[in-house]
């Protein structure tokens, strides 16, 4: 058949095609950065609170070590998902208001476990280490809320300037006609 192998080279895949996408529509370089640098002390933080040998309200420590443990994979998740090709492949079409959202939640947990620890720990350097690097993901992640916003706006604002779709800007949708199609054939009979 002559049309299938025009169909086979025009629906082939582009095997030069980047998997890496940054910058990206969901992301880009200084938000890149910001969570790789996320992931990073969260790792830490977590690294640290495992060091920890003993406790004396084991409660705050376990709390932090969850919440630790949970910023980390979670947010070495998404940002595979969003400097990749494969958050494309998952079904997430509000990638946005997911990113948003997570970073809010992971920054006000991980400053709920920080306090907590910070409040009922033993005292030794490596507790004060440990919530030291608490406080400091906690401010990473209201950097990179504070810099999604200043870059692409609210995410869940009405107003139509900064919403977006898939990752793209929202196209404006032209105004209904004035004038009716059919008056005209209505007068003519």
């Amino acid at each position: 058949m002559a049309t299938g192998k025009v169909y086979v080279e025009t629906t082939a895949p582009n095997p030069k095609a980047p998997w890496f996408n940054v910058p990206s529509p969901n992301l880009d370089r200084v938000r890149f950065t910001i969570k790789v640098t996320e992931v990073l002390l969260s790792f830490v933080a977590f690294i640290l609170e495992e060091v920890v040998n003993s406790c004396l309200s084991c409660a705050a420590l376990y709390f932090f070590e969850f919440v630790s443990c949970t910023a980390f994979l979670f947010t070495l998740l998404l940002l595979v998902l969003l400097s990749t090709t494969l958050h494309t492949r998952v079904g997430i079409t509000c990638w946005p208001s997911l990113d948003f959202v997570y970073t809010g939640g992971v920054a006000l947990l991980f400053l709920i476990a920080s306090i907590i620890f910070a409040s009922d720990n033993g005292g030794t350097s490596l507790e004060r280490s440990v919530v030291a690097f608490g406080f400091l993901a906690t401010i990473v992640f209201v950097v990179d809320l504070i810099m999604f916003v200043k870059s692409r706006g609210f995410p869940f604002k009405k107003d139509g300037k900064s919403e977006t779709s898939n990752g793209g800007p929202v196209s404006v949708e032209a105004p209904p006609e004035a004038e009716r199609l059919n008056v005209e054939a209505g007068r003519a009979e």
